[in-house]
């Protein structure tokens, strides 16, 4: 797998699709050394389970070990530090990881409880994690899903759970753009795979999960929360972290220059009227005429939907129409590659959610 790349998989079937990204992704290749200690890193901010929308789903973790130890590799571990005022122990337990990891004989390690030393960050000081900085190969498991102040969480942010809690609330009166950029010139972020199944996006917390079905591998960290950040009907230049994180040389963020590769088609994900609509969903709904819609497709509206302001919400001048369902019909506006004959519609399947706002803001 190149640098440039991003590795897309599609489908519900997670544990499957985890084993099937990193064995295209040549990960054993990635990696060499069977001794070498390897770390998993996933996001366990708070102690719910992944179909909140908050969490790293343990089937992925789960697929990536058994892939590992089939490999030959024998140090693993899996380590985390939840945000300050809950317990990594805890979200250890409710998110599944504590089975995992007596299942599979890796070790767990709680970040909160471990010691720290100062690090230069390219001129920042940052106190990180020993375990974190003892691994050799680091595996970053970030959740694509919004945040209430940065807009986004992905592979950057993720890494400040390898940081201490002091220094985590010292991030926050910084405004975390800047230490987040800076954390990322010493914190490992050797591969990444995105739990993109059913991510929150407004809030890091969870609770409005948007089922999108995905998973997609990356080895930039800065080019995977780009390529996110558009996906998710964000500015690349609205998540200052990104691009500070660009200068100081952490990776690229040069979209123009990616290759995705669909390792299964969107409609793997299943179709999104066979899934119950909540939270978030119910919300939009009375903005969309849906017929056979794959989940992808529909959650990138859903997210575009969720960027927009009421005023613009209220003019729109009718449903925006998504599905397979309207594949050669004609309409006013749609989303997605099915209603290319349309008056005005996005194409992609499934689109950006950057492209279904400009579309929607078009619409009076």
């Amino acid at each position: 797998m190149e640098k440039n790349e991003i590795l897309l998989i599609y489908g519900d079937e997670i544990q499957s699709m985890a084993c099937t990204l990193v064995r295209e992704a040549g990960l054993a290749d990635l990696i060499g050394d069977r001794k070498k200690r390897i770390g998993l890193k996933p996001n366990l901010v708070v102690s719910r389970s992944a179909d909140g929308g908050a969490t790293t789903h343990p089937e992925i973790a789960r697929g990536i070990v058994n892939y590992l130890q089939e490999q030959g590799f024998g140090n693993i571990v899996i380590l985390e530090g939840s945000w300050v005022g809950d317990s990594t122990p805890e979200a250890f337990s409710r998110c599944g990881y504590a089975a995992l990891a007596k299942e599979c004989g890796v070790e767990l390690i709680d970040t909160q409880k471990d010691t720290c030393h100062i690090r230069d960050c390219k001129g920042m000081p940052i106190e990180i994690c020993d375990s974190a900085l003892a691994v050799d190969f680091m595996i970053n498991l970030p959740v694509m899903k919004g945040h209430c102040q940065t807009r986004i969480t992905c592979a950057l942010k993720n890494n400040k759970g390898v940081i201490s809690n002091r220094e985590k609330r010292r991030f926050h009166t910084l405004g975390l753009h800047k230490p987040i950029a800076h954390l990322n010139t010493v914190a490992k972020n050797d591969f990444i795979l995105v739990d993109g199944i059913c991510g929150d996006p407004d809030f890091e917390e969870g609770g409005n999960p948007v089922f999108a079905g995905r998973l997609y591998a990356a080895r930039d960290p800065v080019l995977c929360d780009a390529w996110t950040a558009v996906q998710m009907g964000c500015a690349v230049t609205e998540i200052p972290y990104i691009g500070l994180s660009e200068k100081l040389g952490v990776g690229s963020g040069d979209l123009s220059k990616v290759t995705v590769r669909e390792l299964s088609p969107p409609r793997d994900a299943a179709l999104a009227g066979n899934r119950k609509p909540s939270g978030i969903v119910r919300r939009y709904a009375e903005y969309i005429n849906e017929d056979q819609a794959c989940s992808a497709c529909y959650a990138a509206l859903i997210f575009a939907l969720s960027r927009l302001d009421g005023g613009v919400l209220r003019k729109l001048p009718g449903k925006i129409c998504i599905g397979q369902g309207f594949r050669g019909k004609s309409g006013q506006a749609g989303v997605g590659r099915c209603t290319a004959d349309f008056s005005a519609s996005v194409a992609g399947c499934p689109p950006r959610g950057t492209e279904i706002i400009e579309l929607l803001r078009r619409l009076k």
